[in-house]
């Protein structure tokens, strides 16, 4: 395992990062457990997750919210493991009915950090991530608030997640004016079936030091070898959702085959090869998929194997304004 430094921070991250979005909703927390350890036993030293997960990823509250955070808190519980990992989580979605609990301001943050805190099971959050851009609440609010918790040495560092590139610029401009490190990573979707992050949002990110981690580096289940698996429930789901990209998928497979990897690692290993990106989340649902997606760690790609990839799913055409201008 390789460690990566996230964005102009000292901190330093494993090169994949386990996600948790699964944990008490589709995986159980036994098989929780086994996915941890298994992780931190290869070298995979930060888990992500969020408030919400736990429950169906929807805007309203539903049963479940606050799971992940809990297991992830009770699998710390065990003892000698805090240190070892690189803890994030995230805050902005419904946690409640009222209409202060959900989003960005400096009252649902101070909220949100100690109920994360007492779930989680721990004094501190090293990247405290703004899960979506709250556009009615001012920066001079938000990095306020995030001061405080800073001080309190409640969090360690900030991140954003599903930023466009002007917000991620934006928010780096009124950091700067007091002197703050301002944001040190942002979550963004990104994958070889979705990389319309190429235009802006990752140049903003490089220009301001901001570590890129990618989430759904599997294009929903389509990088993952659905082809050459039966097609029955999810799998089923997702080739009628994405019928039109039938013969890119193809072309894929083939390419996987004849690299001599799986699919899965594939995408992963690419996303590994793209400038500015820190680290691709993973999401296991069981431990044995872990195996896989850390082998992704040891797969080269050269120029060749890259250029063929552009070929089956191309990017928007680079940066902007190159990128649909001159």
């Amino acid at each position: 395992m390789q460690y990566r430094p996230l964005g102009r921070s000292g901190l330093k991250i494993s090169q994949i990062i386990l996600g948790t979005m699964n944990f008490g909703y589709v995986t159980d927390e036994t098989e929780s457990f086994s996915i941890m350890d298994r992780a931190l036993e290869n070298g995979v030293t930060m888990i992500d997750t969020a408030d919400v997960y736990g429950g169906p990823q929807k805007p309203d509250i539903e049963k479940g919210y606050g799971l992940s955070e809990e297991i992830i808190g009770r699998w710390l519980a065990q003892g000698g493991r805090r240190d070892q990992i690189v803890l994030a989580t995230k805050l902005y979605q419904p946690m409640g009915y009222g209409p202060n609990d959900r989003h960005l301001s400096a009252y649902h943050i101070r909220r949100a950090c100690d109920a994360s805190l007492k779930r989680l099971n721990t004094d501190h959050i090293d990247l405290y991530q703004m899960h979506h851009i709250d556009r009615s609440t001012p920066w001079e609010e938000i990095w306020q608030a995030m001061d405080v918790l800073i001080q309190q040495g409640k969090i360690s560092y900030v991140g954003s997640s599903n930023f466009a590139g002007w917000h991620l610029a934006t928010a780096q401009g009124f950091a700067a004016q007091s002197g703050r490190l301002g944001l040190v990573s942002e979550q963004s979707l990104y994958n070889l079936t979705s990389r319309a992050i190429e235009c802006e949002v990752l140049p903003a990110a490089r220009y301001h030091g901001i570590g890129v981690i990618p989430w759904s580096p599997l294009g929903g289940g389509l990088l993952g070898g659905i082809l050459n698996h039966p097609h029955g429930g999810r799998r089923a789901e997702i080739l009628a959702r994405n019928a039109s990209l039938r013969s890119r998928i193809e072309a894929y497979e083939t390419f996987c085959s004849d690299f001599g990897e799986h699919p899965a690692a594939i995408a992963l290993a690419w996303l590994m090869h793209q400038p500015g990106v820190t680290a691709p989340i993973v999401g296991p649902r069981m431990a044995e998929q872990l195996t896989l997606q850390l082998h992704a760690t040891s797969i080269r790609l050269d120029q060749e194997a890259l250029t063929r990839l552009d070929a089956i799913w191309p990017g928007p055409g680079g940066e902007a304004p190159e990128a649909y201008a001159w």
